[in-house]
C-alpha cells in the first residue's frame, strides 16, 4: 500500500483490477470461510436503490455501495457525510459541525431536497439524519433518471431501515476525546404463535462535544419497527422515527482579501459562531413508513409503500461573511475581520408525502428470461418559512476572540416557499439473452408542478409544469465467470430554484427554473470472487448549470465531468484490504460568459484516493488491528481558478477486540483519527458568492463498547 501511495489514485487502482484474476485464484484455497462471509456482508451484496431486485453487485451495470450496519460502526461512520471516508467517488461539500451533510459525488454535489431516498421514497435529508437505527446506507452513482424523476447526476443516497430480526438485545456506549458520549440500544425480537409478528425499538441519546471550541449539543432518537407476517404471502410493514438534534454550527473561514491562508497557520478548534447571543441549530423530524407486501405467485410480488416526513428546522449562526470596509463580500478582509450578522430563520417547515406501487416479476417472453419491474409514484414536497432574520451587527476576527454584546433578531429577509408534486410512471427489464450477454432497459416518465413564493408573499411563480420521459439503457458481457464488461447510458432530470444571494435577491429569487436533463455514459468492469470484489470503470457526465446574468438566475451553460474509478476488495489470508479510487476531469463549458468556460469548478478534487486495511491476530482471536489512509488531490477555491488548496492525506488507526462470553458478544473498539494531526483545507465550497474553507477536523480519539445480552 504505502508503495502506491504517492502515485496517481488511478495508477492505484490499475493496479488493483490487474491482480484480481490471482486474488480470485487464491481464494479457491482459502480457508477462513467465516471470515469471507463477514468481508461480503460489510460492503457488497445488493443495493435496493439500484432497482434491479435481486441481481448480485457484479452483475449490476452501475457502480453501487451498500454499508451494513456493522461496515458504518467498523468504519467510525456516524454521519452520511463519512462515506468520503470510505468511498473514492465521494467527498465533501460544506460539511460543518452542527450542519446537515452536504457531500459530493462524481464531482457533482447531492441536492438534499432530491438526491435522498429513505426506504426507497423521496426523503428531504436538510436535517441531522441518525444512522443508529439504519440497517444500510446504500449509493447509487451516476444519473439517475431510472430510480428518481428529480435528482443530482452524481446519484443517490437511501437509507435502510433496521427491521425486527429475531431476538436481538445489544447497547452501545461510545466517547470521544473532546467528551462527546454516546448511549444507544437497539432491540428486537417476534411474537405470536408463529412468530407473525416482529418489533424492533432503537434509542439513543448523545451529548454532542466536538473539537471544535463552544459547540457543545445534544440530539436524540426514538424509532420503531414492526410487521405482522399475516400468511406466506403477504406482510405489513410499519416504522416510524422521531430525532432532534440541537447544536451551534460552524462557519467556515475564507480568504484574506486576496490571500489564501496556510492551513497550518489556523486553529481548527476555532468557532466564528461563537458569540454571547448564539443559539443552536435545531433538528426536530418525524418520519416513517407503512409498506405491503403481497405475493401474487412465484414469479410476481406487489408491493406498496407510502411514506411522510415532517422536518422543522430552528437555522440561527452568527454568521461570518465579507469584508464591507472594503466593498468586497467574496473573502474576509485582508486584516482578518469580516462582518457578522445576526441570522435566525425560525420554523422552516420540510414536508415530504409519498405513495410508490410497483409489481415485480419474473417472466419468459419470446425464448429469453426477463426480470420486469412496473411502478407508478406520487410525491408531494413543501417548504414554508417565515421572513428571517439578517443584519449586520458588528465586526469579527479570525481569532475568534472578538466579542459582539448583542444581536439583531428582527426579521427583515423574505424566504423561499415552494411546492412541488410529482407523479412518476416507470418501467424497468431485465433481459437474459444467453448465457453471457444480458441487456437493461429503463424508462420513467415524469409530470412535474412546482411554484414558488417569497415569505411575505410578494414575486409569486406561475406554476411551472414540465413533463420527461428518461431512458436508461446498458448491456453486459460475462466474459469469466461473475466478471461482466458493461456499457451504459441514460439521462436524469435536475431541477433548480433561483436562491437568495446574502443580503440581496435576483429578481427571480425563490422561483423554480425549468428543470433540465442531465446525460451520462459509463463502460466499466466488474468482477466477484468468494474473498474479492473489484470494478474499474469510465463515466463520462453532463450537467445544466445556472447563474445570474442581469440579477436573473438563469441556465447559462452546462458542466462535464469526465473519469475514472477503481476499487477492490480483498481478503489475503490474515489481512483484509479495501482500495478505492476516482481521477476526475471537470470542467465549465457554454456559459454567457466566456472567462469561465474551461475552467474547473471550485470545491471538486481532481483525484481521490482512499486505502484500508486490517489485519486478524491468529494468536488472539477477535482481535483486529485497522489502519486507513484518505488523500485527496488539489481544488480550486475561486471560480477563476486563480487560487487552490494542494492535494491532503490523513491517516486513521485503530483496534477491534470481539470478547465471547456465553454465546454473547461483547465488541471493543478504540480509533485515532488524523494520527498526525495534519493540518490541511479538506474542503473548498464556493457559495453565496463567497469563497469558504473548511478545515481537517484536529486529531480525535475515539473508543466505545457494544455488548449482546
Amino acid at each position: 500500500m504505502t508503495t502506491c501511495f504517492p502515485i496517481r489514485p488511478l495508477v492505484c487502482a490499475l493496479a488493483a483490477i490487474a491482480v484480481s484474476d490471482w486474488a480470485c485464484a487464491a481464494d479457491d484455497t482459502a480457508t477462513l470461510p467465516t471470515i469471507t462471509v463477514k468481508a461480503e456482508a460489510a460492503k457488497s451484496g445488493q443495493t435496493n436503490i439500484a432497482g434491479f431486485g435481486a441481481t448480485p453487485t457484479w452483475q449490476v451495470p452501475a457502480q453501487t455501495v451498500s454499508l451494513s450496519e456493522r461496515a458504518l460502526q467498523e468504519a467510525g461512520i456516524t454521519r452520511v457525510s463519512d462515506l468520503a471516508k470510505v468511498d473514492g467517488s465521494v467527498s465533501g461539500g460544506y460539511n460543518t459541525t452542527g450542519y446537515w451533510d452536504d457531500i459530493t459525488v462524481r464531482g457533482f454535489e447531492l441536492e438534499g431536497a432530491y438526491s435522498y431516498r429513505r426506504e426507497g421514497l423521496p426523503y428531504n435529508a436538510e436535517t441531522r439524519i441518525p444512522l443508529d437505527n439504519k440497517a444500510n446506507l446504500e449509493l447509487f452513482k451516476g444519473t439517475s433518471g431510472i430510480q428518481a424523476g428529480v435528482s443530482a447526476p452524481g446519484g443517490l443516497v437511501n437509507l435502510v431501515v433496521k427491521r425486527p430480526e429475531g431476538r436481538i438485545r445489544s447497547a452501545e456506549l461510545a466517547w470521544t476525546s473532546a467528551r462527546s458520549i454516546k448511549v444507544a440500544t437497539d432491540l428486537s425480537d417476534r411474537f405470536g404463535d408463529n412468530q407473525q409478528f416482529g418489533l424492533r425499538i432503537n434509542a439513543a441519546h448523545e451529548r454532542l462535544n466536538p473539537e471544535v471550541n463552544d459547540a457543545q449539543g445534544q440530539r436524540h432518537l426514538l424509532s420503531l419497527a414492526t410487521d405482522w407476517r399475516i400468511n406466506a404471502d403477504t406482510v405489513i410493514e410499519a416504522e416510524l422515527e422521531h430525532s432532534r438534534a440541537a447544536q451551534p454550527s460552524v462557519p467556515g473561514f475564507s480568504m484574506l482579501g486576496t490571500t489564501l491562508p496556510d492551513a497550518k497557520s489556523v486553529d481548527p478548534r476555532i468557532d466564528l459562531n461563537n458569540q454571547p447571543w448564539t443559539l443552536p441549530v435545531v433538528f426536530q423530524e418525524q418520519v416513517g413508513t407503512l409498506r405491503l407486501k403481497q405475493q401474487l405467485n412465484k414469479q410476481w410480488l406487489w408491493q406498496t409503500t407510502y411514506g411522510g416526513q415532517r422536518l422543522l428546522t430552528q437555522d440561527r449562526i452568527a454568521f461570518p461573511y465579507g469584508c464591507g470596509s472594503a466593498g468586497d463580500y467574496s473573502h474576509y478582509c485582508a486584516d482578518g475581520s469580516f462582518d457578522v450578522y445576526d441570522y435566525r430563520s425560525e420554523d422552516e417547515l420540510r414536508e415530504v408525502r409519498s405513495l410508490d406501487s410497483h409489481v415485480d416479476g419474473t417472466v419468459q417472453w419470446a425464448g429469453f428470461q426477463q426480470q420486469v419491474s412496473l411502478g407508478v409514484m406520487r410525491s408531494l414536497q413543501s417548504v414554508t418559512a417565515s421572513t428571517a432574520a439578517y443584519n449586520w451587527v458588528g465586526t469579527g476576527t479570525v481569532d475568534g476572540l472578538t466579542v459582539i454584546p448583542t444581536g439583531n433578531a428582527t426579521p427583515t429577509s423574505p424566504m423561499g416557499n415552494r411546492h412541488e408534486a410529482s407523479t412518476e410512471w416507470y418501467a424497468r427489464d431485465a433481459v437474459q439473452w444467453n448465457p453471457y450477454w444480458t441487456s437493461w432497459l429503463g424508462v420513467r416518465h415524469t409530470e412535474l408542478n412546482r411554484s414558488g413564493f417569497q415569505s411575505d408573499g410578494s414575486n409569486p411563480s406561475q406554476p411551472l409544469k414540465q413533463t420527461f420521459t428518461t431512458p436508461w439503457l446498458a448491456t453486459g458481457y460475462q466474459f469469466a465467470p461473475r466478471q461482466q464488461v458493461y456499457a451504459s447510458w441514460g439521462e436524469g432530470v435536475q431541477a433548480l430554484v433561483a436562491p437568495y444571494p446574502v443580503g440581496s435577491s435576483y429578481s427571480n429569487s425563490g422561483q423554480p427554473l425549468a428543470a433540465q436533463r442531465t446525460r451520462q455514459i459509463e463502460v466499466g468492469l466488474k468482477g466477484q470472487c468468494p474473498h474479492t470484489h473489484w470494478s474499474l470503470n469510465w463515466f463520462r457526465t453532463q450537467k445544466p448549470e445556472a447563474n445570474a446574468i442581469d440579477n436573473v438566475y438563469r441556465i447559462d451553460g452546462d458542466s462535464l465531468h469526465k473519469g475514472v474509478e477503481g476499487q477492490i476488495r480483498t481478503n489475503l489470508g490474515s489481512w483484509t484490504l479495501d482500495a478505492s479510487a476516482m481521477w476526475l476531469d471537470a470542467e465549465r463549458r457554454h456559459s454567457v460568459d466566456a472567462s469561465i468556460n474551461g475552467l474547473h469548478p471550485t470545491n471538486v478534487p481532481d483525484h481521490t484516493l482512499k486505502l484500508g486495511a486490517s489485519y486478524r491476530f491468529a494468536a488472539v482471536p477477535g482481535l483486529v488491528a485497522q489502519g486507513a489512509v484518505i488523500n485527496e488531490g488539489r481544488r480550486m477555491v475561486t471560480p477563476d481558478n486563480t487560487e487552490h488548496v494542494p492535494a491532503w492525506t490523513q491517516v486513521d488507526v485503530g483496534m477491534r477486540y470481539t470478547q465471547r462470553l456465553n454465546n454473547q458478544a461483547i465488541v471493543w473498539q478504540a480509533g485515532v483519527q488524523n494520527l498526525l494531526d495534519q493540518r490541511a483545507w479538506r474542503s473548498t465550497p464556493y457559495q453565496f458568492d463567497h469563497v469558504y474553507l473548511l478545515p481537517l477536523a484536529p486529531r480525535t480519539l475515539t473508543a466505545s463498547v457494544l455488548v449482546d445480552f
